[in-house]
C-alpha cells in the first residue's frame, strides 16, 4: 500500500478496480468502487469481513441517494438536506444499482455523504473519470473485521502491512476529526430507527424530523455487534471509584482512559486524558491501539456521560468490553 495526496491518482485507482484506503471526519475506510463486485470482493477479503455484513456506499451529495434507493420516506430526505455532509449514514430502501455484495442481501442500502475534503475531491475526481454523477464508493473502516478503527494513515498502514497489494493506496488526510464511526439511521419503515450511536445524536434526529427515532430494527448494520472495536488488551468498564481501587498485581500491565478530572492511580499508565465528550471521541481509537503497542494486559475506561456523542463513546466501549 503507497502512502499518497493525490486524489485523482486514487480516483483512478479506484476506477480500475483497486482499493484505496480513505480519509472520513469519523475515521479511515478501506475503498472501492462500490457497483463492482470484484473490487468490493477484495475488501472483505482484506478485512476478514463476512460476507453478510453490508457496507456503506459513499456518495457525493444528497442528490445521488435517489439513484441507490427505491423509496425514500420524508424524513430521510430531512436528515440528508439538515445534515450532509456529515457523520451519518441513512439505511434506506435499495434500487436495483445496489447489488447484494454490497447490502448484505438484504433488500436495502446504507448511504452516506462524508464531510471530510479528500473524500469529496476523491468521489468529484471518480465522477470526472466515470461520467456517473451517483457513483459511490463502499469504504468500511479500514480495519482488519472486528478490531480497532483507524484514525489516522499510520494505524491503517499498522493493520494491513503484508496484507493489502503494493499497487493499492492509502490517502493521507491527518487524524480524523470525530473519532468515532457515522450515526447509522434506519429510514426503511415509517419511524427512523437508530442502529448505531455516532456524533448525529438522537436529539438532532428529533430536532431536524420531529419523530424521536425508535431504538429496534431488524436491519443488519455496521459495527453493531455486541463484541466489536476490541483491541488485544482486555477491556473494563468503571466509574471514578472504581478506579481508584483497582489493584495492580505483578503480571498486570493497566491502562487508563479517564477524563482529565480524574487522576491516575499509581503503576497504571495514562493513555489519554480528554477534558469533553467529543474530546474522548476524538483519543479513543488511538489510545486503544496505543495500548496494543505498549503490549498492555488491560485497560481500564471510566465511562463518559451519555450526552452529544458520549453515546457513541459508552456504545463502542461497551462493545469492546464484551468478550
Amino acid at each position: 500500500m503507497r502512502l499518497t495526496t493525490d486524489t485523482r491518482e486514487a480516483a483512478v485507482r479506484l476506477r480500475d478496480g483497486g482499493l484505496v484506503a480513505v480519509p472520513t471526519e469519523t475515521v479511515y475506510g478501506l475503498a472501492a468502487r462500490a457497483d463492482d463486485p470484484h473490487a468490493v470482493a477484495k475488501i472483505y477479503a482484506a478485512k476478514g469481513r463476512p460476507a453478510d455484513h453490508p457496507l456503506i456506499v459513499h456518495v457525493a451529495n444528497a442528490l445521488a441517494l435517489d439513484e441507490w434507493a427505491s423509496f425514500i420516506p420524508k424524513y430521510a430526505h430531512l436528515l440528508a438536506a439538515a445534515l450532509w455532509p456529515g457523520a451519518m449514514t441513512l439505511v434506506v430502501k435499495r434500487s436495483e444499482r445496489a447489488g447484494d455484495f454490497i447490502t448484505g442481501g438484504q433488500d436495502s442500502v446504507a448511504v452516506r455523504v462524508s464531510a471530510h475534503p479528500i473524500m469529496d475531491e476523491t468521489l468529484r475526481a471518480l465522477i470526472a473519470l466515470t461520467d456517473d454523477p451517483a457513483i459511490g464508493i463502499a469504504a468500511p473502516s479500514a480495519n482488519r473485521f472486528g478490531r480497532v478503527s483507524p484514525t489516522s494513515a499510520q494505524h491503517v498502514i499498522d493493520e494491513f502491512v503484508g496484507i493489502i497489494g503494493d499497487d493499492d493506496l492509502l490517502l493521507d488526510g491527518g487524524t480524523s476529526s470525530v473519532g468515532v464511526e457515522s450515526t447509522i439511521i434506519d429510514c426503511t419503515d415509517e419511524v427512523p430507527r437508530l442502529l448505531r450511536a455516532g456524533a448525529i445524536t438522537v436529539d438532532d434526529i428529533t430536532r431536524v424530523t420531529g419523530l424521536k427515532p425508535e431504538l429496534n430494527s431488524t436491519v443488519r448494520a455496521s459495527g453493531t455487534l455486541e463484541s466489536h472495536y476490541a483491541p488485544d488488551a482486555e477491556v473494563v468498564l468503571t466509574d471514578a471509584e472504581g478506579l481508584a481501587t483497582t489493584q495492580v498485581t505483578s503480571n498486570a500491565r493497566i491502562g487508563v482512559i479517564a477524563v482529565g478530572t480524574i487522576p491516575t492511580p499509581t503503576g497504571m499508565v495514562r493513555l489519554a486524558a480528554p477534558e469533553s465528550n467529543e474530546a474522548y471521541a476524538h483519543a479513543l481509537y488511538r489510545a486503544l491501539r496505543e495500548a496494543d503497542a505498549l503490549q498492555l494486559t488491560t485497560v481500564v475506561a471510566v465511562l463518559p456521560d451519555a450526552h452529544g456523542v458520549g453515546a457513541a463513546v459508552i456504545d463502542r466501549l461497551q462493545r469492546a468490553a464484551h468478550r
